[in-house]
């Protein structure tokens, strides 16, 4: 999500406009019905001399009124949720121009959205208010019925509503599908009792790599020794937070190249602890050791990915490398040096999210130090009951550089999943409104359909139609109603599935264990609001029923 803000807000955009249609819905379907309630009201009023203009603006009127007043109440309740809501919103996820603030603009497009909606869900009562035949309602007398036509529209918009809900549902489970393969991925380290820091050194203080070893040297020296302290190592970047450096290189003996064509990879000065401290395995050739040092041959480790990527086939320990060099406490880059490969180590999650792994090569803090680095330290117990000990020995070598960014490599794996879990919750929050909303609404039009057709039950049960056989008449609507909803909505969870694709891991735009516990869920939450309208039909006296009309 970190990469693509504007892709975002697009789709969070469309997420609301749906939980909006189906809102709508949701309104008209109850007002539809209470017009088929008033149908003597409308014909009298008809019969008076009003005409089918005046009837359309009375209903649209009606509409409006209630739209203005949802309105109201939903700017109120904005003034109070908009603060909480942004307090949970990850660190750049939104564009620097965004300002999440209810201002005069965004309070008349939020009018205008409210009017709209009144617009939408009152149309459809007000047309079948003016639409009525005066002399078939007069004939009814005190009855009241829908008709076919009207039933359909009802149920028109129940599957409108399902095939929105399956939509939102979908995309829901797209982003915990993805949050979930995400927090299982191989991170190629340990983030258990690991404790990080950085330092924040001026550029200006080492103008020599001599002064840069000897202060590292130290400072490992006695946080080493602090009770409680198991491994410590400095390194010019965090797993999981992305490299420092991205390096141009060149293979010895391979066909000379632009200078502009040159492969890159991740480029990371390690201590030679980095690897015990993080839990980093190699898999071939050594690991560093204290004896590579600015005076012995220069090394290199690089990761699988380096290794398969750039020498296929071939040993990689037989391997070397030349890189720009570079010049502590500036920014300048020096000559070309040459390391020898003598390690591959196995792929370590770097930045984008955990989503892939990339080239990269690890070369010995000691032969190429650089003044601001991080320290990482692996704690026997809980790492909070010694960071004042290991604060306390960095202060003892210059008390004029505190520890900056402490944080445990679990506070740092849950930073960098910060976007795809607010992802998950967002989304996960609209499917849960979407779910509720098409739960109301079937049961809305359910309910009104068992009470409208309470004589016929009457009818069914005094021919000999039993209880259970009502019951299941009614859920067989309603559950009718949902599952062409569902099929319906198959295709628009498709194109939710193709507009997430670049912020999902692990996920295709037509996952099926995603379409499937959506519409599974739908379909569930539809029976289950279905069986109370149901349940009741099943309960209707026959002699009660037959002298309702």
């Amino acid at each position: 999500m970190k990469d693509s803000p504007r892709r975002n807000l697009w789709m969070l955009l469309g997420a609301v406009g749906f939980l909006l249609l189906m809102a709508c819905v949701n309104v008209a379907n109850p007002l539809l019905a209470r017009g088929t309630t008033r149908q003597r009201e409308v014909a009298i009023r008809a019969a008076l001399g009003a005409s089918r203009a005046q009837l359309f603006r009375q209903f649209l009127t009606e509409s409006l009124l209630l739209a203005v007043a949802g309105g109201v109440l939903g700017v109120y309740l904005a003034w109070f949720l908009i603060d909480a809501i942004m307090a949970f919103v990850p660190m750049n996820m939104l564009p620097s121009e965004a300002d999440a603030r209810i201002s005069i603009p965004v309070l008349l497009f939020t009018i205008g959205a409210t009017m709209l909606a009144g617009l939408l869900f009152g149309c459809a009562p007000a047309w079948q208010a003016s639409r009525l035949d005066l002399n078939e309602v007069m004939k009814q007398g005190g009855r009241t019925g829908a008709g076919v036509g009207r039933r359909g529209v009802r149920r028109a918009l129940i599957v409108v509503e399902f095939a929105l809900a399956l939509t939102l549902l979908a995309g829901g489970g797209l982003a915990l599908h993805s949050f979930w393969n995400l927090t299982r991925v191989d991170l190629g380290v340990r983030t258990e009792r690991v404790l990080t820091f950085f330092l924040p050194v001026p550029q200006s203080r080492f103008s020599e790599t001599e002064r840069v070893t000897s202060y590292y040297r130290q400072l490992l020296g006695r946080i080493e020794a602090v009770p409680g302290v198991e491994n410590a190592a400095v390194t010019t970047g965090i797993p999981t937070r992305g490299t420092y450096f991205g390096m141009a290189f060149t293979i010895v003996g391979a066909p000379p190249v632009d200078r502009s064509a040159r492969p890159g990879a991740g480029f990371q000065m390690v201590t030679p602890g980095f690897f015990e401290t993080f839990g980093v395995r190699v898999i071939k050739g050594r690991r560093f050791t204290e004896q590579d040092t600015a005076s012995a041959t220069r090394v290199a480790v690089v990761n699988e990915n380096f290794a398969n990527r750039y020498f296929p086939g071939v040993d990689p320990l037989a391997q070397r490398i030349v890189i720009d060099g570079l010049i502590p406490g500036s920014r300048k880059m020096g000559p070309p040096v040459e390391w020898q490969i003598v390690g591959v180590f196995h792929n370590v999650r770097n930045g984008q999210g955990l989503r892939r792994d990339r080239p990269e090569i690890y070369v010995p803090f000691w032969q190429s130090p650089w003044p601001q680095a991080s320290v990482a330290v692996r704690t026997v117990g809980d790492p909070a009951s010694v960071t004042s000990s290991i604060a306390a020995a960095v202060n003892s070598i210059d008390p004029d550089l505190p520890l900056a960014g402490v944080k445990t490599m679990d506070q740092q794996v849950s930073e960098v999943l910060a976007f795809d879990r607010f992802g998950m919750v967002l989304y996960g929050s609209f499917a849960a409104l979407a779910l509720l909303l098409a739960a109301v609404g079937i049961y809305g039009v359910m309910a009104f359909a068992v009470a409208q057709r309470t004589h016929e039950f009457g009818v069914r049960m005094a021919l000999g139609a039993r209880g259970a056989q009502i019951l299941r008449l009614v859920l067989r609507e309603g559950g009718t109603l949902a599952f062409i909803g569902l099929v319906f909505g198959l295709g628009g969870a498709y194109l939710v599935g193709r507009a997430m694709h670049t912020t999902l891991y692990g996920v295709s735009a037509l996952d099926t264990v995603a379409f499937s516990a959506a519409a599974f869920v739908l379909l569930v939450a539809a029976l289950l609001a279905c069986y109370v309208p149901a349940r009741r039909a099943s309960k209707v006296d026959p002699m009660v029923a037959l002298r309702h009309e």
